[in-house]
């Protein structure tokens, strides 16, 4: 099986996501595409099959699969487009429903629901995972804090442990108001097999109708500001979000399923 890592949300290699995609003709057992992705030790690898004029795609971290994957989205699009020939237009179907992404030049830009956030109380416990003062908080899918700058978010040093202990969300994403981009952001998943995520397509999902809101605008440029760092064009639409990024293709190589088939996790 071919087997191809990407640096999504860069137009160079070693900067932005970078996500393992595996392009099969059948689906493998999930047993065995938890195990390849344990194996890759990225924060996501994704798997894609052709079904009918479109593509059916699914995103593992090395611990579980999960419903909405933006760098591996785009990451998989890239390589089909660029590789495999594909339109400049395609359809996925996933967990999170029908998503469709299109070749812009040299974007990718992927169209997903959006996600509202609603305003929660501050906590102890939010306050021990992010040791520096909180604006904001809200709840959804995610956590999302406030914070008060940019340097407050790129100095950040938050507490993994307690980040575990809000399990009743699947990641914290902290962001703050940008000095050259419009916002910036970082999240941290560590329940998910994560503990950052250096860029993150499916938190821009909230994070783009959050700012597009407080700044009254609909056209906004992110970057998120982990060690990799990478950059994320926006666009708010309602109830759905335009998300594009570059990609870059750092690897090609083979995995050999003979070997795997039939082995436990």
């Amino acid at each position: 099986m071919l087997y191809y890592v990407v640096d999504a949300f860069s137009e160079k290699i070693f900067g932005g996501n970078p996500a393992g995609v595996c392009v099969l003709d059948d689906w493998l057992e999930d047993e065995l595409m938890q195990n390849i992705a344990r194996e890759n030790n990225l924060a996501e690898t994704a798997f894609v099959v052709g079904e009918g004029p479109g593509y059916h795609l699914r995103w593992f971290t090395p611990s579980v699969e999960i419903e909405l994957c933006g760098h591996a989205t785009l990451a998989t699009a890239f390589i089909l487009n660029r590789l495999y020939d594909g339109p400049s237009f395609m359809e996925f179907e996933t967990l999170s429903g029908l998503l469709t992404v299109e070749a812009k030049g040299d974007l990718m830009e992927m169209n997903f629901p959006a996600r509202q956030q609603a305003a929660v109380e501050v906590d102890e416990r939010m306050k021990r995972a992010v040791p520096v003062p909180i604006v904001s908080a809200y709840g959804g899918y995610n956590l999302m804090l406030e914070l008060q700058n940019e340097e407050a978010v790129r100095n950040l040093t938050p507490d993994i442990g307690a980040i575990k202990n809000l399990s009743e969300y699947h990641g914290l994403i902290v962001t703050a108001a940008g000095r050259k981009a419009d916002f910036v952001s970082r999240f941290f998943a560590p329940n998910l097999g994560v503990d950052e995520d250096p860029v993150t397509g499916s938190t821009h999902t909230s994070l783009i109708p959050f700012w597009a809101q407080r700044l009254g605008k609909n056209e906004l440029v992110a970057q998120q500001l982990s060690r990799r760092g990478g950059t994320v064009f926006c666009r708010a639409a309602g109830e759905r979000v335009y998300i594009s990024g570059r990609a870059s293709l750092y690897l090609t190589g083979e995995i050999n399923l003979e070997s795997l088939k039939g082995q436990a996790g």
